[in-house]
């Protein structure tokens, strides 16, 4: 009689917290459980096996010395797994591979016991869209007529700092580089794509912090971050890196990121107002990178294909054509990093203007 009644408990006791503490799953889910919870899986095998071929709950230990219980994961029944018992470590090598499209070597999807699965996108002539590092909706057209000649002149000791240290970089980089502009472009890329993001972070923590929000400047420093890191994916494709050159990015943008970082915490205003001179002279840089290909000293090869989609281009655009909306780029970067230093010298904070999102 005790034990019937302890047994009618525990039928209750787990019908109650079914709803919180068990899903459903594959019997390939369940083979593959350990031997340590086999135990408590057997209602569930019984279940599966039943006609009706719905679903089995399984209980899971979260840990044995704690004696408690976990939430377990759901899978979509008659999903097809490659997960076999003859041979399992094969099949799991196997499902690990992912299509070319992803950037994974081997033909075949990555079966995920998540349920997570990759969008499939088009083109607007209907074939396939093949990067996954940016979508379509995240492309645009650069705005080619923005002033390339516009200058903060440099008027409080800030300024000057800024400007002065930004112009003191800029001879080394001279030396190294000298006239290989397309090696100069993707080393500027490396670097230009940081403080975007140390911005963007720092911002990020700053609302967390206060329980308030940054007026869009987190998404649109994030999203100058994004575009300055385009900028190096495309140039990649022109300009391979020699071994010392990617020795020289890795020392280079350790440097600067810590130096960044904490002058972004020390100074805002002088941090945004560096970045709009480093951008000042990044135009320079791209304006004589566009006479050398006027020249005939770079050859003017095809545009890569990334840099066509990602800019919307003609499918006959060249090289020249990509330093074009690049610099364009670069223009904008300049003015959001130049405005956002005003910001700070008025005595305002971002938040109190509206951040220019989607300004390329």
């Amino acid at each position: 009689m005790m034990s019937r009644g302890g047994a009618k408990a525990a039928s209750s006791l787990v019908k109650a917290a079914r709803p919180r503490l068990f899903s459903t799953a594959t019997t390939s889910t369940i083979r593959s459980m350990s031997h340590e919870t086999s135990h408590l899986l057997r209602p569930a095998v019984a279940d599966l096996a039943s006609p009706s071929g719905m679903s089995g709950w399984i209980w899971t230990s979260r840990a044995p010395a704690m004696g408690g219980v976990r939430f377990a994961s759901t899978v979509t029944l008659g999903e097809k797994t490659t997960t076999t018992d003859a041979n399992p470590k094969k099949a799991e090598k196997e499902s690990s591979t992912g299509g070319e499209a992803g950037g994974n070597k081997g033909g075949k999807g990555i079966a995920s016991y998540w349920g997570v699965e990759p969008s499939k996108i088009t083109k607007e002539d209907g074939t396939e869209w093949k990067w996954n590092c940016f979508r379509p909706w995240e492309t645009y057209k650069a705005d080619l007529t923005i002033d390339l000649s516009k200058h903060h002149v440099p008027t409080t000791f800030l300024d000057r700092l800024a400007y002065w240290t930004v112009k003191s970089l800029r001879w080394p980089t001279d030396l190294f580089f000298q006239r290989r502009y397309g090696c100069r472009a993707m080393m500027l890329e490396t670097v230009a794509a940081v403080p975007g993001m140390v911005g963007g972070m720092l911002l990020h923590c700053k609302s967390l912090r206060r329980f308030e929000q940054s007026g869009g400047w987190i998404k649109a420093l994030l999203e100058e971050a994004e575009n300055e890191r385009m900028h190096l994916m495309t140039f990649m494709e022109v300009a391979k890196p020699k071994w010392y050159e990617r020795a020289l990015v890795i020392t280079v943008q350790g440097v600067f990121f810590n130096a960044y970082f904490l002058g972004y915490l020390i100074s805002p205003k002088f941090a945004h107002r560096m970045v709009g001179y480093l951008e000042e002279e990044a135009i320079h840089s791209y304006t004589e990178f566009l006479k050398e290909l006027d020249k005939g000293n770079i050859e003017n090869v095809p545009a890569p294909a990334i840099a066509i989609d990602y800019w919307r281009l003609p499918a006959d655009a060249t090289l020249r054509d990509v330093v074009m909306v690049v610099r364009a780029d670069e223009a904008h970067h300049r003015d959001v990093n130049h405005f956002a230093s005003d910001i700070h010298y008025q005595g305002r904070e971002l938040k109190e203007a509206p951040a220019p999102i989607g300004y390329h």
